[in-house]
Protein backbone atom coordinates (compact mmCIF):
# COMPACT_ATOMS: atom_id res chain seq x y z
CA UNK A 1 0.00 0.00 0.00
CA UNK A 2 1.20 3.57 -0.73
CA UNK A 3 1.20 6.52 1.96
CA UNK A 4 -2.10 8.05 -0.04
CA UNK A 5 -4.26 4.97 -0.36
CA UNK A 6 -3.77 4.19 3.53
CA UNK A 7 -4.74 7.53 4.28
CA UNK A 8 -8.13 7.25 2.51
CA UNK A 9 -8.83 4.07 3.67
CA UNK A 10 -7.85 5.66 7.53
CA UNK A 11 -10.02 8.01 6.97
CA UNK A 12 -13.10 5.79 5.61
CA UNK A 13 -12.54 3.61 9.10
CA UNK A 14 -12.94 6.78 10.82
CA UNK A 15 -16.02 7.92 9.32
CA UNK A 16 -17.35 4.14 9.15
CA UNK A 17 -17.21 4.08 13.20
CA UNK A 18 -18.31 7.88 13.53
CA UNK A 19 -15.25 9.28 15.38
CA UNK A 20 -14.53 12.58 15.79
CA UNK A 21 -11.81 14.28 13.34
CA UNK A 22 -9.72 17.11 13.13
CA UNK A 23 -6.97 17.99 10.76
CA UNK A 24 -3.64 18.85 12.00
CA UNK A 25 -0.98 20.34 9.64
CA UNK A 26 2.23 18.87 9.82
CA UNK A 27 4.90 19.27 7.69
CA UNK A 28 6.74 15.72 8.88
CA UNK A 29 3.70 13.90 7.92
CA UNK A 30 2.01 12.82 4.83
CA UNK A 31 -1.27 13.36 7.23
CA UNK A 32 -1.71 13.98 10.34
CA UNK A 33 -5.41 12.96 12.45
CA UNK A 34 -6.85 14.20 15.95
CA UNK A 35 -9.41 11.85 16.80
CA UNK A 36 -11.45 11.56 19.76
CA UNK A 37 -11.56 6.93 21.03
CA UNK A 38 -13.55 5.93 21.77
CA UNK A 39 -16.77 7.96 20.63
CA UNK A 40 -18.65 9.82 23.54
CA UNK A 41 -17.98 11.14 26.69
CA UNK A 42 -15.42 8.67 27.48
CA UNK A 43 -13.75 9.12 24.59
CA UNK A 44 -10.25 10.54 24.55
CA UNK A 45 -7.80 12.24 22.25
CA UNK A 46 -5.74 10.20 19.84
CA UNK A 47 -3.19 11.60 17.17
CA UNK A 48 -3.15 9.45 14.13
CA UNK A 49 0.01 9.89 11.93
CA UNK A 50 1.44 9.06 8.83
CA UNK A 51 5.08 9.78 8.82
CA UNK A 52 6.84 10.81 5.67
CA UNK A 53 9.61 8.63 4.60
CA UNK A 54 8.42 5.21 6.64
CA UNK A 55 5.75 3.15 5.88
CA UNK A 56 3.61 2.74 9.05
CA UNK A 57 1.26 4.43 10.95
CA UNK A 58 1.79 6.08 13.98
CA UNK A 59 -0.97 6.47 16.88
CA UNK A 60 -0.09 8.16 19.85
CA UNK A 61 -1.68 9.76 23.14
CA UNK A 62 -0.93 12.24 25.62
CA UNK A 63 -2.08 12.72 28.91
CA UNK A 64 -1.20 15.17 31.38
CA UNK A 65 -1.68 14.53 35.36
CA UNK A 66 -3.78 16.90 37.38
CA UNK A 67 -2.49 19.48 39.79
CA UNK A 68 -3.94 18.35 42.73
CA UNK A 69 -2.77 14.65 41.92
CA UNK A 70 0.69 15.90 41.79
CA UNK A 71 0.57 18.18 44.62
CA UNK A 72 -0.17 14.73 46.65
CA UNK A 73 2.46 13.22 44.80
CA UNK A 74 5.22 15.17 46.07
CA UNK A 75 3.94 15.19 49.79
CA UNK A 76 4.29 11.42 49.23
CA UNK A 77 7.87 11.78 48.29
CA UNK A 78 8.70 13.44 51.18
CA UNK A 79 7.03 11.85 53.78
CA UNK A 80 7.44 8.13 52.66
CA UNK A 81 10.60 8.17 49.50
CA UNK A 82 10.70 4.57 49.39
CA UNK A 83 7.43 3.44 48.89
CA UNK A 84 7.27 6.52 46.35
CA UNK A 85 9.61 4.60 44.64
CA UNK A 86 7.73 2.06 44.69
CA UNK A 87 4.83 3.46 43.57
CA UNK A 88 6.44 4.50 40.46
CA UNK A 89 8.14 1.26 39.83
CA UNK A 90 5.00 -0.38 39.49
CA UNK A 91 3.57 2.32 37.20
CA UNK A 92 6.28 1.72 34.82
CA UNK A 93 5.61 -2.25 34.68
CA UNK A 94 1.86 -1.56 34.13
CA UNK A 95 2.85 0.68 31.21
CA UNK A 96 5.77 -2.63 30.22
CA UNK A 97 2.74 -4.91 31.23
CA UNK A 98 0.32 -3.25 28.24
CA UNK A 99 2.31 -3.62 25.62
CA UNK A 100 2.37 -0.02 24.20
CA UNK A 101 5.42 1.73 23.77
CA UNK A 102 5.62 4.28 26.26
CA UNK A 103 7.01 7.78 28.01
CA UNK A 104 6.88 9.28 31.20
CA UNK A 105 7.43 13.01 32.33
CA UNK A 106 8.72 13.30 35.92
CA UNK A 107 8.96 16.61 38.08
CA UNK A 108 12.83 17.74 38.00
CA UNK A 109 15.22 20.52 39.04
CA UNK A 110 18.24 20.39 36.96
CA UNK A 111 19.03 16.85 36.20
CA UNK A 112 17.17 15.48 38.56
CA UNK A 113 14.12 13.87 37.52
CA UNK A 114 12.90 12.80 40.89
CA UNK A 115 8.94 13.34 40.16
CA UNK A 116 6.02 13.95 40.67
CA UNK A 117 4.73 12.03 37.61
CA UNK A 118 3.80 15.18 35.81
CA UNK A 119 2.65 13.82 31.92
CA UNK A 120 3.08 10.51 30.03
CA UNK A 121 2.42 9.31 26.81
CA UNK A 122 1.47 5.73 25.09
CA UNK A 123 2.20 5.18 21.60
CA UNK A 124 1.80 2.01 18.78
CA UNK A 125 3.14 1.93 15.01
CA UNK A 126 0.89 -0.69 12.45
CA UNK A 127 3.25 -1.01 9.26
CA UNK A 128 1.51 -0.76 6.32
CA UNK A 129 1.71 -5.03 5.31
CA UNK A 130 -0.39 -5.57 8.84
CA UNK A 131 -2.97 -2.47 8.55
CA UNK A 132 -6.07 -3.75 8.54
CA UNK A 133 -9.59 -2.25 10.11
CA UNK A 134 -9.35 -4.40 13.19
CA UNK A 135 -5.14 -3.76 13.55
CA UNK A 136 -6.48 0.03 13.51
CA UNK A 137 -9.57 -0.24 15.66
CA UNK A 138 -7.98 -2.53 18.48
CA UNK A 139 -4.80 -0.55 18.12
CA UNK A 140 -7.04 1.84 19.73
CA UNK A 141 -8.30 0.16 22.26
CA UNK A 142 -5.43 -0.93 23.60
CA UNK A 143 -3.78 2.67 24.21
CA UNK A 144 -6.81 3.67 25.93
CA UNK A 145 -6.93 1.10 27.91
CA UNK A 146 -3.57 1.63 28.78
CA UNK A 147 -3.93 4.95 29.36
CA UNK A 148 -6.99 4.45 31.73
CA UNK A 149 -4.85 1.96 33.78
CA UNK A 150 -2.74 4.90 34.91
CA UNK A 151 -5.60 7.41 35.14
CA UNK A 152 -7.28 4.84 37.78
CA UNK A 153 -4.11 4.07 39.72
CA UNK A 154 -3.46 7.89 40.21
CA UNK A 155 -7.13 8.69 41.34
CA UNK A 156 -6.70 5.41 43.53
CA UNK A 157 -3.50 6.43 45.36
CA UNK A 158 -3.73 10.53 45.32
CA UNK A 159 -7.12 11.23 45.18
CA UNK A 160 -9.60 13.11 42.12
CA UNK A 161 -7.59 16.01 42.02
CA UNK A 162 -8.85 19.79 41.45
CA UNK A 163 -9.75 19.31 37.87
CA UNK A 164 -6.35 21.67 36.67
CA UNK A 165 -3.54 20.15 34.45
CA UNK A 166 -0.26 20.37 36.74
CA UNK A 167 3.02 21.41 35.57
CA UNK A 168 4.94 19.58 32.71
CA UNK A 169 8.44 20.87 33.61
CA UNK A 170 10.03 19.40 30.38
CA UNK A 171 7.28 21.34 28.12
CA UNK A 172 8.68 24.26 29.53
CA UNK A 173 12.21 24.02 28.84
CA UNK A 174 11.06 23.06 25.13
CA UNK A 175 8.98 26.50 25.24
CA UNK A 176 12.52 27.75 25.91
CA UNK A 177 14.62 26.24 23.28
CA UNK A 178 13.37 27.50 20.12
CA UNK A 179 15.16 25.14 18.31
CA UNK A 180 13.39 22.11 19.59
CA UNK A 181 11.38 20.98 16.91
CA UNK A 182 8.84 19.35 19.48
CA UNK A 183 8.35 22.24 21.43
CA UNK A 184 4.48 22.29 22.74
CA UNK A 185 1.95 24.88 22.00
CA UNK A 186 -1.47 25.37 23.34
CA UNK A 187 -3.60 22.22 24.57
CA UNK A 188 -6.80 21.38 24.01
CA UNK A 189 -8.88 19.73 27.01
CA UNK A 190 -10.18 15.95 26.70
CA UNK A 191 -13.34 15.20 29.28
CA UNK A 192 -13.97 11.71 30.17
CA UNK A 193 -16.60 11.28 33.16
CA UNK A 194 -14.17 10.70 35.96
CA UNK A 195 -11.12 13.04 34.67
CA UNK A 196 -9.77 16.27 32.79
CA UNK A 197 -6.66 14.90 31.24
CA UNK A 198 -5.19 17.55 28.46
CA UNK A 199 -3.67 16.88 25.56
CA UNK A 200 -1.31 18.97 23.64
CA UNK A 201 -2.49 19.13 19.95
CA UNK A 202 0.75 21.16 18.48
CA UNK A 203 3.29 18.54 19.52
CA UNK A 204 3.82 16.42 16.00
CA UNK A 205 4.15 13.29 17.39
CA UNK A 206 3.93 13.44 21.38
CA UNK A 207 7.51 14.58 23.67
CA UNK A 208 9.92 12.13 23.20
CA UNK A 209 7.79 10.30 20.33
CA UNK A 210 9.32 10.52 17.35
CA UNK A 211 8.05 7.30 14.29
CA UNK A 212 11.45 7.99 12.12
CA UNK A 213 13.46 6.25 15.53
CA UNK A 214 11.35 2.73 14.76
CA UNK A 215 14.00 0.63 14.04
Amino acid sequence: MNPTAVIQQIQAWMKEERLSVKVQQDPRAEAHFLIKYPAGNQGHMFAVVVPKGRDLVAISSMTRVDEGQQKEMAKHMKEDHDEWLEWVHEGRLQLIRSTVDWGIHMGHTEKEKSGPLQAFNVSLPIWFDGLSKNEFMHSLRRLWLAKLGVIHEIKYSYGPGVGKPGPVDDWAKAKNNPSNKNSPGPAANESTAEHEVEFDEKMSFGSGFDPTEWA
